[in-house]
């Protein structure tokens, strides 16, 4: 029996505009992420979303720049993650970046848009949220 292919919660596309599978998309990051880091901030920026959807403490934790890490992370077991736009990824320096993105989800029959301009640092090849600001 096939395994089930299941999109990336991303939204990330390929050419044709086709959204991405789980595997070959945030799934490489997530699931394997001692060897195989996200590339860029704005995927680690997609798989940090997916994480939240798949409630991935573990993921979210590690690529947490370590001063700014909380102990733990709790998430709303109420919570439906209904999808990301990313507005713009640049880069702010050689090693920092930031991406701006627009995260929505539901809470207990009520819709919350999340607009954040998140800061991302690369340290020894590796990106790590920093934080963000509300936009």
């Amino acid at each position: 029996m096939k395994a089930a292919i299941t999109t990336c919660p991303c939204g990330r596309a390929d050419t044709r505009g086709r959204p991405l599978p789980y595997d070959a998309c945030c799934g490489r990051y997530l699931d394997h992420w001692g060897e195989n880091p996200a590339p860029d901030a704005e995927s680690l920026m997609r798989s940090r979303y997916t994480a939240f959807v798949r409630q991935r403490a573990d993921y979210l934790l590690a690529t947490w720049h370590a001063p700014q890490r909380p102990p733990v992370i709790d998430f709303d077991p109420g919570a439906r993650w209904l999808g990301l736009e990313v507005r713009a990824a640049r880069m702010t320096g050689d090693d920092t970046a930031e991406v701006e993105f627009v995260a929505r989800h539901r809470i207990a029959g009520r819709a919350v848009r999340l607009h954040e301009r998140s800061r991302f640092v690369r340290e020894d090849g590796r990106w790590f949220y920093v934080d963000g600001v509300f936009a």
